[in-house]
């Protein structure tokens, strides 16, 4: 990176967000998967979200793995082989993955069906590795938690689009009664989907992408309060753990919100899809409000751009389902809990401390909520869930990596290593499910957001310590 590159480099950030999308695409589809094994495979709900923990646990896995070559080769691996052979490679460890599925859907083998999308997800975390520090590299070190924001906001366009369209593939051709059929046509979009990865790889190949960008050098004070080692740092550590249990929340609610709505609602599995995408939706339009300040440093601007991305945002949303033909009517009245949001995020002031407080506070309130409650009442509030998650990734992110300087990369290995808390989590909320019932389960959601809070709070006091302050650093500008 350029420390002193002045604008956002579009030329190399907008290929490099597509591979953001198709992990939206594939995380999100998992949702429609789950209702679909667990009828099909006759699964409890704990063991259905195996589905979460194969693809999310491979994360850690991929993690420990380039650790382990880095180790042994004495060297980063990323930076040997270069940024943009990094990205080919887990594009193509992904493909490899949905090819699994073929045979999975022959044999009618849910272990196989698991180790395409553990394969899937190893690839995803190689990709994952790579990709986020370069989104805050194309650009100006001040916005780079911007970009990180806007690159969330079209993975989860991906996640958006992603359950209409799997959804479609298996229930358009088969009913929703002949099992044995609808696993079968789970074969065709994710060959299609592997297909999408070996292009994007090529594409990515031959894009104006930087093969091997400059370290990102902090400041002097970094330099000075370097520890030798990331995990040195109680930013970092306790960081961990909050990315683990932000992804458990964020993976764990829509992924137990088919069995809710099935069982408790009585809605059919082929009718849920589009409440699934208002809850990626809701991410995307979270993210995209989030992600203004990329765009102008002028504030009068960014205040009318507040109000517009959100809505723009939601008409994404509208405009995909109208065009796979469901009915839009309940989803009118979400526009006021927009509002909720865009409050929140004037009211953060930029601060990613004050804002993963505010937010994960919300988060809390929003499930109570959804537990305290019946019917679409309860439904949306789940679904709003997503909106306070949006911009927890880049808070939890900043925070965590703040004050880390030449440890910075270790410590990104780490954090990308505990998005394993998305299939743990859900997991968990699985069993408890089983144990007492959906509705109930949703505190294991509470307790992850009420970790948060307190991190919020906890880390303002180490960061302080160091002599690292948000207050000055972002508030022009985020």
């Amino acid at each position: 990176m350029q420390v002193n590159q002045v604008k956002t480099n579009w030329a190399q950030f907008i290929p490099l967000v597509t591979v953001f999308f198709f992990w939206g695409f594939v995380a999100a589809s998992n949702d429609i998967l789950i209702p679909v094994f667990k009828e099909a495979f006759d699964l409890t709900q704990g063991q259905s979200q195996l589905v979460s923990v194969a693809f999310y646990v491979a994360y850690t896995v991929g993690s420990i793995i380039y650790m382990i070559i880095s180790y042994i080769t004495k060297g980063d691996v990323i930076n040997r082989i270069g940024y943009k052979n990094s990205l080919a490679l887990g594009l193509i460890i992904s493909a490899l993955g949905t090819l699994l599925f073929y045979p999975a859907a022959n044999s009618g083998s849910f272990p196989l069906m698991l180790s395409g999308l553990f394969t899937v997800g190893l690839g995803f975390s190689l990709q994952q590795t790579v990709a986020n520090p370069l989104a805050i590299a194309l650009g100006p070190i001040n916005t780079g938690s911007q970009r990180l924001t806007l690159a969330g906001g079209i993975n989860n366009l991906g996640t958006t689009i992603g359950p209409l369209i799997v959804s479609f593939a298996i229930f358009g051709s088969a009913s929703s009664g002949a099992t044995n059929l609808d696993i079968e046509s789970v074969k065709i979009p994710y060959l299609i989907l592997g297909v999408a990865f070996l292009l994007v790889a090529i594409f990515l190949k031959f894009s104006s992408l930087p093969d091997k960008p400059e370290a990102v050098v902090e400041s002097d004070d970094s330099i000075s309060n370097d520890r030798g080692h990331a995990l040195k740092y109680p930013q970092l550590i306790l960081g961990m753990i909050a990315i683990f249990v932000y992804v458990g929340v964020e993976v764990s609610t829509a992924s137990n919100l088919p069995a809710y709505m099935e069982k408790d609602l009585g809605f059919l599995t082929k009718d849920i899809a589009p409440y699934i995408s208002l809850y990626w939706a809701s991410l995307m339009i979270g993210r995209w409000t989030g992600a203004v300040e990329a765009f102008t440093d002028k504030m009068d601007l960014q205040k009318i751009l507040r109000f517009i991305a959100p809505y723009l945002a939601f008409g994404v949303f509208l405009l995909v389902n109208a065009i796979a033909k469901h009915d839009l009517t309940p989803f009118y009245v979400y526009a006021l809990i927009i509002l909720v949001l865009i409050g929140a995020d004037m009211a953060s002031k930029g601060n990613p401390a004050r804002m993963l407080l505010i937010f994960s506070g919300l988060g809390i309130l929003a499930l109570l909520i959804g537990m305290a409650t019946t019917g679409m009442t309860s439904v949306y509030a789940f679904t709003s869930v997503g909106l306070f998650c949006s911009t927890l990734w880049p808070c939890i992110f900043t925070l965590a990596v703040s004050g880390l300087g030449k440890n910075t990369s270790q410590g990104s290995s780490f954090l990308i290593m505990m998005i394993m808390g998305g299939g743990i989590v859900s997991w968990l909320q699985g069993v408890v499910a089983d144990e007492t019932t959906i509705h109930a389960s949703y505190i294991v959601g509470v307790l992850c957001f009420a970790y948060l809070a307190f991190y919020a709070w906890k880390v303002k006091g180490i960061l302080k310590d160091q002599g690292i302050s948000f207050e000055s650093k972002i508030s022009g500008g985020h």
